[in-house]
């Protein structure tokens, strides 16, 4: 058993200590945020997170971890001290170290033992040098012993738990090669590949992992707007493209792009970073533009179909930047809301976790929150399907149709087949589908007569009179 401290208790840091705490150490957790550490004393974990709520009752009752606002409670006697603060994205595009910054001080401050000091928050390149000159500069006792090893996380939300208990492999980086063996210790009991580098080297893995996983979205993206031009299916075309080893099917769903605390802001860190040592990052700033307009163009795909959107009534499914977390940062859900309010449109919101978060972060002008997909597609003028919780996957189409006044429907994460849709009498737009209207055009009449512009099915969209009416209008 070893005695741990970890700064921090966001999605990194609690994750982080619960499972080192399961792993059977001693965890003492340390958080600025007394409403947060009153929460965690309790039992009740602060995110929704798969797992992590039993994990934390279990080593909590088993006295394996403890939470505390104090510096010196937290660093007493231990062996390990990781720092998984927010970096976020500061106002140049690179990182803001200020959390790391005030960790690595405070720790200088109350350390009264010798400790290795372990950056678990992903820092740009240089920050092991950083934390290192914070600590030595503003050490209380000068005869306290250090050393800081880079440990970046590799932790999916949605997944975290899983991550850190089966994960794919460890990344230690450090000046000292014994200091890192020791924290390699740790980690031995998940059986994972371990691998010893440099600080920089650590840090840069982080940074080009993020990167490279970023880059595939906004690829399949990329040919998803090229499908969809020259009457390609891009859900086949991934497909096809996944059977290749070198290529494989993670990262290669289209839809409306990343979001979430790590690619976006990974991404502009690094292209700050390259652009600070003199070099021009145009990939990675594709990457990023090419994922803000797949946010616009989702919109762009309404309007088309619906027409102006003031005064319409628009189900806006999945709130959370991805399924099984209530994270909201750089969601698309809430980028997209933002421009249909601006638009006049009126929301009807749904997620399963994220209701109350959006609701604190949005409130409820122009929109309301409702705790079943069916209750905000009532009387709605279209639906779009934003993040893909298995609830959204598997709707009733019929029941779908008879709910909405206008049988449309945006699915910006292509849950699913333009086939059924048409069948079931919806005008249905995915995110590179370019087969859509080719399929409907096979179906028996009525939908047969549906008229087809731009490789969008379109039809007379308005309101319906009342929600039995079996089939829609058709248009000229």
């Amino acid at each position: 058993m070893r005695t741990i401290c970890v700064i921090g208790t966001g999605y990194v840091g609690l994750v982080t200590g619960v499972c080192l705490a399961d792993m059977g150490n001693q965890v003492q957790c340390i958080d600025i945020d007394p409403r947060k550490i009153a929460a965690l004393q309790k039992g009740q974990a602060p995110i929704y997170e798969p797992g992590l709520q039993d994990l934390l009752e279990r080593n909590l009752r088993a006295g394996r971890i403890s939470f505390t606002e104090q510096y010196p409670v937290g660093l007493a006697n231990a062996e390990f001290v990781f720092i998984a603060v927010n970096t976020p994205e500061a106002r140049d595009h690179g990182a803001d170290m200020t959390n790391v910054r005030a960790a690595a001080r405070a720790i200088a401050e109350h350390l009264d033992h010798d400790a290795i000091i372990v950056n678990k928050s992903t820092m740009p390149v240089g920050s092991g040098d950083l934390v290192q000159s914070i600590i030595a500069s503003h050490l209380a006792r000068p005869s306290v012993h250090f050393s800081v090893v880079s440990n970046p996380e590799f932790l999916a939300q949605g997944a975290a738990v899983r991550d850190f208990q089966r994960p794919d492999r460890i990344v230690l980086g450090s000046a000292d090669r014994e200091a890192a063996g020791r924290v390699a210790e740790l980690y031995l009991p998940l059986r994972a590949p371990i691998m010893l580098t440099d600080l920089y080297t650590a840090e840069m893995i982080k940074y080009a992992s993020n990167a490279f996983l970023a880059a595939k979205i906004s690829f399949i993206n990329e040919i998803a707007r090229i499908c969809e031009r020259l009457g390609a299916d891009v859900k086949e075309v991934a497909a096809g493209m996944s059977y290749d080893h070198r290529i494989g099917s993670y990262h290669l769903e289209a839809g409306v792009g990343f979001g979430g605390s790590c690619f976006g802001k990974d991404v502009q860190a690094l292209a700050h970073m390259a652009t600070q040592a003199g070099l021009h990052p145009q990939l990675l700033y594709s990457i990023l533009e090419i994922n803000q307009d797949q946010r616009r163009m989702l919109v762009d795909h309404l309007i088309t179909l619906l027409g102006a959107v003031r005064g319409k009534t628009v189900a806006v499914l999945g709130l959370a930047f991805k399924p099984n977390t209530d994270d909201l940062r750089d969601a698309p859900a809430i980028d997209i809301i933002q421009s249909l309010r601006a638009q006049g449109a009126e929301i009807r919101a749904c997620d399963p976790v994220a209701n109350e978060r959006t609701r604190a972060l949005l409130g409820e002008d122009q929109i309301t929150y409702w705790q079943t997909a069916y209750e905000a597609i009532d009387g709605a003028d279209a639906v779009m399907i934003i993040t893909h919780w298995n609830e959204f996957r598997g709707l009733d189409l019929d029941r779908v149709r008879g709910l909405l006044r206008r049988p449309i429907v945006i699915d910006g994460r292509n849950c699913y087949n333009p086939l059924d849709m048409a069948k079931a009498g919806l005008i249905y737009r995915g995110v590179g589908r370019g087969q859509t209207a080719a399929l409907e055009s096979s179906l028996p009449t009525p939908l047969a007569a549906i008229s087809h512009a731009s490789g969008v099915a379109t039809m007379d969209l308005a309101p319906r009179e009342s929600a039995d009416i079996a089939q829609p209008v058709m248009g000229e």
